[in-house]
């Protein structure tokens, strides 16, 4: 369990990893969102002591044009050559071909309600028949606000649940921004939380000061695994 580096300081990986300093975040998702961040974030990679993380993932750039495609996604395959997921948003791609070098370290994420497809397992069906090796980052988040109920999250995680490497927490609120989570976000998680593989990494987008990070970890982890715990969490 551990955190997106965008969600703790925005363009700046080095400022989040300082935060997570001294934090008992075992993984890290490093986040270059806006593709004018990604040959920064590149250059800093050789530098970053990653060491104390069990778990590394990268997020590409949420948007780029046609032209840019093909720069982003062999950048994504040197980034895939070090063992890292890559959690790629399925709304943004032209051309899926161009992403299918990257087979199985590819992660495609379920979106929220204020893209255009990409947001149910009928949406996410066709990338996927497209990107037959592709992993699944389950944004739960973004199927919570996408329905209240969780069934669409239920169908999400019931039919690519082989697939699923991360899930992203946080609570979605209406205008689609990452807030912290809150109890009724947690309990709403709980109804799907035993179908969830206990080997798949927990990365937090929540917004967090260095002194809220554990309680957010804590409250993060009691939603995904039992009702007793989310109530320790919340006393």
């Amino acid at each position: 369990m551990g955190y997106s580096t965008g969600a703790l300081a925005l363009s700046d990986v080095e400022r989040a990893l300082s935060m997570l300093e001294g934090s008992s975040a075992t993984a890290v998702e490093l986040s270059a969102l806006r593709i004018s961040e990604l040959k920064p974030l590149l250059r800093l990679l050789g530098s970053l002591d990653l060491s104390r993380y069990d778990y590394v993932s990268f997020h590409a750039p949420s948007r780029f044009d046609a032209a840019e495609e093909r720069a982003v996604a062999d950048a994504m395959a040197e980034v895939a050559a070090l063992g890292w997921l890559i959690v790629l948003h399925p709304d943004t791609v032209h051309d899926l071909g161009t992403f299918r070098q990257l087979g199985g370290f590819l992660a495609l994420e379920n979106m929220d309600k204020r893209k255009r497809t990409g947001r149910t397992v009928e949406e996410l069906g066709p990338f996927f028949d497209a990107l037959p090796d592709a992993s699944f980052c389950f944004d739960i988040g973004h199927a919570h606000q996408v329905d209240r109920t969780m069934t669409e999250a239920h169908f999400l995680v019931r039919e690519h649940r082989t697939r699923l490497k991360q899930l992203h927490v946080s609570e979605v609120n209406a205008g689609s921004r990452h807030d912290a989570l809150s109890q009724g976000a947690a309990h709403a998680f709980q109804r799907i939380a035993a179908h969830v593989p206990d080997d798949a990494a927990l990365i937090l987008e929540t917004p967090a000061s260095p002194a809220e990070l554990e309680r957010q970890m804590a409250i993060a982890q009691a939603a995904l695994s039992s009702l007793k715990g989310l109530e320790s969490a919340h006393a």
